[in-house]
């Protein structure tokens, strides 16, 4: 694997064969509205990720959107039956949290699971990959960060993801990606799955441009 880029160097959005890693997205995000939602939900019970060994410290999830046949299932099959289906409903829990719901509304392209997922500080997630998810293969996963800092390093093929609170991205999760919370807080992004059309391809070929 190659090293990590520094943070002041501005490593490119794509491989040497013109793959997209990541690509920051055009989308309006009233950061403050986000933050008060999530205050509000952070004393809910959230899920301890169930891949155990792609982890070490703590990373928990919060469903927010789950296939409709889960919607009064037990919350782990909320939260990470997520492969299948093509019949998606939102939760309860969003009916409470309009600024989330108008950050979704515009995204042109098909929901699928949507999720706040907890990396706790000093945490770190191994690096993997997601089968599947890819502008490539007809999915995507967008991450957009409501509680992070500089402390925390995405990286995906090496190259670091230059995240900030409030901005939405795209990125690659079949290619092999991990991430490491060097701080003292937790990083805290809403994760949305959604199907990979037209739209979202122009929107993540225009972010990768901007970086080029």
């Amino acid at each position: 694997m190659n090293p990590p880029s520094a943070p002041h160097e501005r490593p490119q959005a794509a491989d040497a064969g013109g793959v997209v890693l990541f690509a920051r997205l055009d989308a309006t995000v009233v950061l403050p509205a986000l933050q008060v939602e999530l205050a509000v939900l952070l004393p809910r019970p959230w899920l301890d990720h169930v891949n155990r060994n792609d982890y070490i410290g703590g990373w928990d999830v919060l469903p927010l959107r789950c296939q409709r046949q889960h919607v009064d299932a037990h919350p782990i099959l909320q939260g990470f039956a997520i492969t299948d289906g093509e019949d998606w409903q939102d939760l309860p829990v969003l009916d409470h949290c309009p600024a989330i719901r108008d950050l979704l509304a515009q995204l042109q392209c098909p929901l699928r699971a949507v999720r706040l997922m907890r990396l706790k500080a000093g945490a770190q997630i191994r690096p993997h990959f997601d089968p599947g998810l890819s502008l490539e293969s007809g999915q995507a996963r967008l991450h957009l960060s409501i509680q992070t800092s500089d402390t925390i390093d995405f990286l995906v093929e090496g190259r670091r993801v230059p995240m900030r609170a409030g901005e939405l991205w795209y990125f690659n999760a079949e290619r092999t990606h991990e991430v490491h919370n060097r701080g003292d807080s937790d990083r805290i992004n809403l994760v949305i799955d959604c199907v990979a059309n037209d739209w979202l391809r122009a929107q993540v070929a225009a972010g990768a441009a901007a970086r080029s």
